[in-house]
């Protein structure tokens, strides 16, 4: 279901997260006080604003308060990520993110409202890390520290075989569930036992990081 979504900040990362959200036809609303930051964004999001986002009434004149969730994006502006934070929250928005840089600014965020706390750079780190478990990964979301949802490339050996043959299938060893054959521009959702893998799929599978480099190694 598409939300109407503001992302505060215009940055990298601001910039990227905008962009991706407005591809998945989100509604977007981009907020930065860097004119070229927003000039940049024209088309590449639903609105694109320069503001003060410490400003109430600048966010009030903007319609932030309707809006579905807000992306505070401010990085190492830390006096304004938490200012903004807190009257996105006394406007009543109802899921607030935020960007911390360290610790102590994110236990700050949390304690002026923000439902949630993000450290791009540490999430990062730790996407690369696990990525790094197998040679074939292309992306993965961690549920927990050690496990998550793989998007990975079945090695060639697993290659014109049935899920089941390339040891993925039924109540098999490395307990991963295959919860998704890609395969060009159509999936197959819950795929079968006896479900050959081709050439060019991509299998999107639950389970321990350790499990999954073992059952996906070359």
């Amino acid at each position: 279901m598409a939300n109407q979504v503001c992302v505060i900040g215009l940055g990298r990362f601001g910039a990227k997260l905008a962009t991706t959200l407005f591809q998945s036809n989100h509604e977007v609303l981009g907020i930065d006080l860097n004119d070229l930051r927003v000039q940049s964004m024209l088309g590449r999001v639903t609105y694109a604003v320069e503001a003060d986002a410490t400003s109430e009434t600048a966010l009030r004149d903007l319609g932030i308060a309707d809006m579905d969730v807000a992306v505070v994006a401010l990085g190492s502006q830390v006096q304004s990520s938490i200012i903004t934070t807190m009257l996105l929250k006394t406007m009543g928005l109802p899921f607030v993110i935020a960007r911390a840089t360290d610790t102590r600014h994110a236990e700050i965020l949390h304690r002026v409202g923000a439902d949630k706390v993000i450290f791009p750079e540490e999430d990062a780190a730790v996407r690369a890390a696990n990525l790094d478990l197998s040679p074939n990964s292309i992306d993965f979301i961690g549920i927990t520290e050690t496990d998550g949802v793989h998007k990975i490339r079945p090695p060639e050996r697993m290659r014109g075989r049935t899920l089941y043959d390339a040891g993925l299938g039924g109540d098999n060893h490395h307990r991963l569930i295959i919860m998704v054959i890609q395969r060009g521009g159509e999936y197959v959702v819950n795929p079968g036992d006896d479900e050959v893998i081709g050439d060019g799929d991509i299998l999107v599978v639950v389970g321990g990081h350790g499990q999954i480099a073992q059952a996906f190694e070359r």
